[in-house]
């Protein structure tokens, strides 16, 4: 069962599981200084920390397809939560049902390696399934509304969050101190731990918004304190769970702290277009999966990309 998981890895959930602890701690100590409400909501938001730590540290101990089951469903809620946001209308339920059925089939790629099958998949089905189907449903009145949005809602959730999976599937030989799951430990770790300096930075000194529109949180002196610390953790990290050196390490943190930020703020986009605050309730203190998953819909195929061509290619 443990097979997926090298020294280093199983290190790194134990450390995950002591940041939580020690976070607990620190709420317990600030009790008297922080107001109720404020106390509330970071308990809140804890509580679920703790629940998403154990659901991923379960997945990966039951091996790879309990892995990749995992992030099936984690793309199935975030589509179903997109799904939930657009308008749609009843005849364009087939289309729905036609993009559920594609995320079995893309994960089925990942698991049999076929990633020439996987990087086309999704573009073709949405071009060809997707439109032929709506053009035989026989309404031509909102073709490109329903399938440009349902194909955008596979592409950031089932496309995107399915090279996820394929960090899985790479060969564990290339990367011996990592194994199977270190570069994926590596993305997700470094992606949320620059979401939360962002935020903490930004709260403690932001002045000035990146895009106010679309953020209001968003401050300049968030994103470069967030994408600073990310930098250096991603340099200090790399040799442990990736292949790839301290130079390499720099450059992924770069990319992981830069596309994580525009995945936010597109998803912001998204919901400030609709006029919700977030995209559901399944995680509370966080909002739905694709609050949490933000980040990752340009940071995980650009990184394994990144990772793929300068250590996995032949």
């Amino acid at each position: 069962m443990f097979a997926m998981l090298t020294f280093n890895t199983k290190i790194a959930l134990l450390g995950i599981i002591t940041l939580l602890i020690l976070a607990k701690v620190g709420l317990i100590l600030l009790k008297t200084r922080i107001p109720i409400e404020d106390l509330k909501e970071m308990n809140l938001r804890l509580r679920t920390w703790w629940i998403m730590v154990a659901t991923f540290s379960i997945s990966l101990v039951l091996g790879r397809w309990g892995s990749l089951s995992f992030i099936g469903l984690i793309s199935f809620l975030a589509l179903k939560e997109y799904f939930s946001l657009i308008p749609t209308r009843p005849i364009d339920r087939p289309i729905l049902y036609l993009a559920y059925i594609a995320i079995p089939v893309q994960f089925y790629w990942i698991a049999i390696n076929q990633y020439q099958m996987f990087i086309v998949f999704i573009p073709l089905f949405a071009i060809l399934v997707l439109s032929i189907s709506m053009v035989m449903v026989g309404e031509p009145n909102g073709f490109l509304h329903t399938v440009g949005s349902v194909s955008w809602g596979l592409l950031i959730t089932v496309f995107s969050l399915g090279h996820l999976g394929f960090l899985i599937v790479l060969p564990a030989s290339a990367n011996p101190d990592g194994g199977a799951v270190g570069l994926l430990m590596y993305l997700i770790f470094l992606t949320q731990f620059s979401d939360v300096m962002q935020y903490i930075v930004g709260k403690s000194f932001g002045r000035q918004q990146v895009i106010l529109r679309v953020s209001k949180g968003k401050t300049w002196e968030g994103l470069i304190g967030g994408l600073v610390t990310t930098l250096i953790l991603s340099v200090l990290l790399a040799p442990w769970f990736t292949p790839l050196n301290h130079w390499e390490g720099f450059f992924a943190g770069l990319l992981i702290g830069l596309t994580g930020f525009f995945g936010d703020v597109t998803i912001s986009a998204l919901k400030r277009d609709i006029g919700v605050k977030d995209a559901g309730t399944l995680l509370p203190g966080h909002g739905g999966v694709l609050d949490r998953v933000d980040s990752l819909i340009l940071s995980a195929p650009l990184f394994f990309n990144f990772v793929y061509w300068l250590h996995f290619y032949r």
